[in-house]
């Protein structure tokens, strides 16, 4: 049976695809003109700022009110600076300085560069409350564990971003910040009352809701007293009653990747995963990542289908198409005159360090760097101290093959600088600290979310909240391995 055009249409304009490289290809342009919503760009789409322009402009020319969308939150997760590393600090460091009207400021200049590529949607703030110190996905992307804290912040963000005419999407919904499981890789579990979700994890959302945020993004978490045996993404007790009857929300429900193996496993897949979401009260999906033409029409007919058999009220369907194309009619920013706010990154990044200890003593130190991976969402972008250093000389090493006595004899009397990210996470790399700081002077740099652990003989603890280029620069201008422009 032939696809019904109008129908297709309609499926076309709740989905947000994207594509690999920095040009795209002839099917991405071809179905924004069939009425596609958008694509998100990921660090694969951008080269140099001039090829971010000439890429959006050309999505613009296969439609004009195409909604672009990217993950640019600063700090550890930044697309435009993937190269090299957010040149603004992240959401930890913002909630450690604690001055919301420099977060909006760094939103409003997040903003003004995102206007300026041709940028409307912007998939931030994340405003979860981190209460997990092992979240395996949150961390210092977090205002904070204070939900009032991260509530003021949530609304500064969204204040300072959407000055600029580009949309921001509150995230993860109902709160992703109590889970020690990364959704990419399963579905994790928050089993609390909804009472405790009240007092805990959506006040930042009832904030970011007052700010006027133009979008809120759904998270693949199983909450058993909300959800059911269902993600957030999949329950309108979660999407309907809670968001937009309980605290008022009335723009664009925006789902998380529906590629993510916390919606798969619980959908079946991409297709079976965007009907239920919908058929929920979601409004815009997020296809993910690794999409194709293919992908992208297998979704659209799943939908199709879906309100042809009856699964999915056609009405419900209209509904998410015409809130998703008021988002692409508001999200209209004009690129920045004049900006000059380039150096602010650096200087909030210097007032969020942490010192606990002695800095005494530092001279031409050996910098190690713990190898600690990354996540899906932060992609593989450079951090470390490395990039600041004059010689680049930063060792990176594998804590399970190093050895104590190897690393004291290369450094011999110069003492040891260990750089790490979420070091409190991985038994090796605490083992080894711990043994190096009680045989050799150590000072520790954590540049992921600060936990409880402290390594006991360690001579000083630095805390960046962040290991973006700025968190970074930071430090290494604190340990005296780099100038300091502000002394």
């Amino acid at each position: 049976m032939a696809t019904d055009p109008a129908l297709r249409r309609l499926a076309l304009g709740t989905l947000l695809a994207a594509f690999h490289g920095p040009t795209p290809p002839p099917w991405a342009l071809d179905l924004l003109a069939d009425g596609l919503a958008g694509h998100t760009l990921f660090g694969t789409n951008i080269g140099t700022f001039r090829e971010v322009v000439a890429t959006t402009t050309a999505l613009r020319q296969a439609r004009g009110d195409a909604l672009i969308a990217i993950d640019e939150e600063g700090g550890d997760v930044t697309r435009l600076d993937h190269a090299t590393g957010s040149q603004y600090p992240g959401n930890a460091a913002l909630g450690a300085v604690d001055d919301p009207v420099l977060t909006a400021r760094i939103y409003a200049a997040i903003g003004a560069n995102l206007a300026a590529g041709g940028i409307n949607l912007n998939f931030a703030p994340t405003v979860d409350v981190n209460t997990a110190d092992e979240n395996p996905i949150i961390g210092t992307r977090s205002f904070g564990a204070d939900p009032q804290r991260v509530a003021a912040h949530a609304a500064a963000a969204v204040t300072g971003l959407q000055s600029t005419g580009v949309a921001a999407c509150a995230k993860h919904f109902p709160g992703h910040g109590a889970t020690v499981a990364d959704s990419h890789l399963e579905l994790p579990t928050v089993d609390v009352p909804v009472e405790v979700l009240r007092r805990r994890d959506l006040p930042p959302f009832a904030a970011a809701v007052a700010a006027g945020a133009q979008a809120v993004m759904t998270a693949h978490i199983r909450v058993p007293a909300l959800t059911g045996d269902a993600p957030a993404t999949f329950s309108r007790a979660a999407l309907v009653d809670l968001l937009r009857g309980e605290l008022g929300f009335t723009g664009v429900v925006v789902t998380d990747a529906l590629e993510m193996k916390g919606a798969t496993l619980a959908a079946g897949g991409v297709g079976p995963g965007a009907v239920r979401a919908l058929a929920a009260g979601a409004d815009l999906l997020c296809i993910g990542a690794t999409v194709d033409a293919a992908l992208v029409e297998q979704t659209a007919d799943a939908v199709v289908t879906a309100v042809t058999d009856g699964r999915l009220p056609l009405a419900r369907l209209e509904e998410a198409a015409a809130r998703t194309a008021a988002l692409a009619a508001w999200a209209r920013p004009e690129p920045p005159g004049t900006f000059t706010e380039a150096d602010l990154g650096y200087a909030v990044a210097r007032r969020a360090v942490r010192v606990e200890g002695s800095l005494d003593g530092l001279a031409g130190p050996l910098v190690i760097r713990l190898h600690s991976g990354s996540t899906l969402v932060q992609e593989r972008v450079p951090w470390g101290l490395g990039p600041h250093l004059d010689d680049g000389a930063e060792l990176q090493i594998v804590a399970a093959d190093t050895d104590v006595a190897a690393l004291r004899a290369l450094a011999g009397p110069r003492p040891i600088v260990v750089v790490g990210r979420r070091l409190h996470r991985f038994p090796a790399t605490r083992a080894l600290v711990d043994a190096l700081a009680a045989a050799h002077p150590v000072t520790v740099v954590e540049m992921g979310w600060p936990s409880s652990w402290r390594p006991a003989d360690a001579r000083a603890f630095v805390i960046t909240h962040g290991a973006s280029h700025a968190n970074a620069r930071a430090a290494a201008e604190l340990l005296g391995l780099v100038p300091n422009p502000a002394a």
